[in-house]
């Protein structure tokens, strides 16, 4: 079957063909009907199976006609994380461009101003996550009272990202009446109870079985040598990672770390070697992160090293290579990260660092792919006929990591003991010899052992004869002091007493001659006057 028998419009086909596709895939072939139709649909597929172009070619078909109003977007398409939105937004420009579909795209990391003067003007698609879209609306810069058409893609990444509460709350402000698309790569139980609450009568459409891996990815695992969680296992898949690098026929690949942490030190270890290598991680900013994505999409960059942020959604094309560098936690992740190569009928290798400590995280994935992940040997990877370290058989370790073998724990034990047992001996009898001597009645001095200095002695036996001499000395020379003190204050208040009576004395003397010459009172100063005053009389006369 060609896209040409699915009902889609000749501008659709036309830059169908411009993309360099004629035939469509399963998921593609069996959903684009459907929703022409406007049914619901609930569409479950692999990753990487075009799930993508299942729903936005059918979507620029029926929004081809028509108009949208400011700030009332006409469809709604929610995604997990701002990479994938970022991706569908590109599929819309290159699938639309023989349409005037205007489009938002509304991710945080990026101008909000910008947004919002592209909602003022009116948009027919606005692609989303759901924690800026709900922002937006707060603010009152967006109705969803026109959407007639929501879309939510990856709907199990959304469950385990906890945006379900968010999504349910952005479906109840929009209209009952509308077309309902909901697209998952796995379909757990609480997916399908989403389903049954947002779908109304849909078409259930699988392609193949929920959660397994395509048939053109060349899976293996690399069991490493080092067990526990120190430095030295990671040291040895670092060894390891760069020698399948080296050895691989690599076009491009991408490396899945489970930590942040980890994304930047084998980025930085790959980078030391000489590899052409970027990383991508959640605490990036937005825009150095779509710098990153956008590099490695044009071949600027080989190797790209990323936490499950990329996992879900990315189409590179033609991605040669795959490795996890550590077991995801969740056996759904692993489908996720090796469906990011052998895409579009391309051949694509996974590979699978892992230790025997990640023993339970193999088996979940056993279980969910239906088969096992199938053990490579080669340089760096422990064989099945070496012995682990569980079973208690001696294995040469380097470091002090945690992953050190208990065994020789065990046997080094009783020779620290034996080696410990001479110096206790002695402390014993040193203890001993110590206890009798210091019974001898003829210790000098008390407490303090025979250990003590000669001057420590000395200074002990001559203190006593010292200190009744200076103390002698002093009290005597305090005595004398204190009492030169009081009679020198008691002269010095005589001898102001004494000032004072003579004062007394001669004031008694001048009112007694005052009241026997009246004459010489009225003049206070008759000596000092009376000459001065005779020669102006003479002067007068003459």
């Amino acid at each position: 079957m060609n896209f040409e028998d699915l009902g889609l419009g000749e501008e659709v086909l036309k830059a169908v063909a411009e993309a360099g596709y004629s035939t469509p895939t399963p998921i593609q072939e069996k959903a684009i009907p459907i929703v022409l139709m406007g049914r619901d649909v609930l569409g479950c597929a692999q990753t990487g199976t075009g799930k993508t172009a299942s729903f936005t070619l059918p979507m620029i078909e029926i929004l081809a006609s028509g108009q949208a109003k400011a700030r009332m977007p006409r469809s709604l398409i929610l995604e997990p994380t701002r990479e994938l939105a970022a991706q569908v937004a590109e599929n819309f420009e290159k699938y639309g461009k023989h349409h005037k579909l205007t489009m938002a795209l509304l991710i945080g990391g990026t101008s909000m101003a910008e947004q919002t003067a592209a909602l003022d003007k009116g948009v027919d698609v606005l692609i989303a996550t759901p924690g800026r879209l709900l922002d937006l609306f707060e603010r009152g810069g967006l109705l969803l009272n026109d959407v007639r058409t929501l879309v939510i893609d990856e709907a199990d990444r959304m469950l385990d990202m906890g945006f379900i509460p968010d999504v349910e709350k952005i479906v109840s402000l929009i209209p009952t009446i509308r077309q309902t698309l909901f697209f998952s790569a796995t379909m757990p139980p609480a997916i399908r109870k989403l389903a049954d609450a947002f779908l109304m009568n849909p078409k259930e459409i699988t392609v193949a079985r929920p959660a397994t891996t395509a048939d053109t990815v060349t899976q293996g695992l690399f069991m490493m040598k080092a067990t526990g969680m120190g430095s030295h296992v990671a040291r040895e898949k670092r060894e390891v990672l760069r020698k399948l690098l080296k050895a691989e026929n690599l076009k491009n690949a991408i490396i899945f770390c489970n930590r942040k942490r980890d994304v930047g030190i084998v980025y930085r270890s790959l980078e030391r070697h000489g590899f052409n290598a970027g990383q991508l991680h959640g605490d990036m900013v937005q825009s150095a992160r779509m710098e990153v994505l956008s590099k490695f999409k044009n071949g600027e960059l080989t190797i790209l090293v990323c936490s499950d942020v990329a996992a879900r959604g990315l189409d590179i094309k033609e991605m040669s290579h795959v490795f996890n560098f550590d077991v995801p936690t969740h056996a759904e992740d692993y489908v996720h990260r090796i469906g990011r190569t052998g895409r579009a009928g391309n051949q694509g290798t996974a590979y699978t660092l892992a230790t025997r400590d990640d023993a339970k995280y193999l088996d979940a994935i056993k279980r969910t792919i239906g088969k096992p992940i199938p053990e490579v040997k080669g340089e760096g990877a422990a064989s099945k006929d070496e012995p682990t370290p569980d079973k208690g058989e001696e294995k040469p370790q380097r470091g002090r990591g945690r992953g050190r073998d208990r065994s020789e724990e065990r046997k080094e034990r009783p020779q620290r003991e034996e080696r410990q047992e001479k110096p206790k001996r002695d402390r014993n009898k040193g203890r001993h010899r110590r206890d009798e001597e210091d019974n001898e009645p003829d210790v000098p001095v008390k407490g303090m052992g025979d250990h003590v200095p000669a001057f420590m002695m000395r200074s002990a036996i001559e203190e006593p004869k010292k200190k009744p001499t200076k103390k002698a000395a002093k009290k005597p020379a305090a005595k004398k002091k204190a009492p030169a003190k009081k009679k020198a204050a008691e002269k010095e208040i005589a001898k102001e007493d004494t000032g004072e009576t003579k004062k007394k004395t001669t004031r008694r003397r001048t009112t007694k001659k005052a009241k026997e010459s009246p004459k010489a009172a009225e003049t206070p100063q008759p000596v000092d006057e009376q000459p001065a005053a005779a020669p102006e009389d003479a002067s007068q006369e003459a």
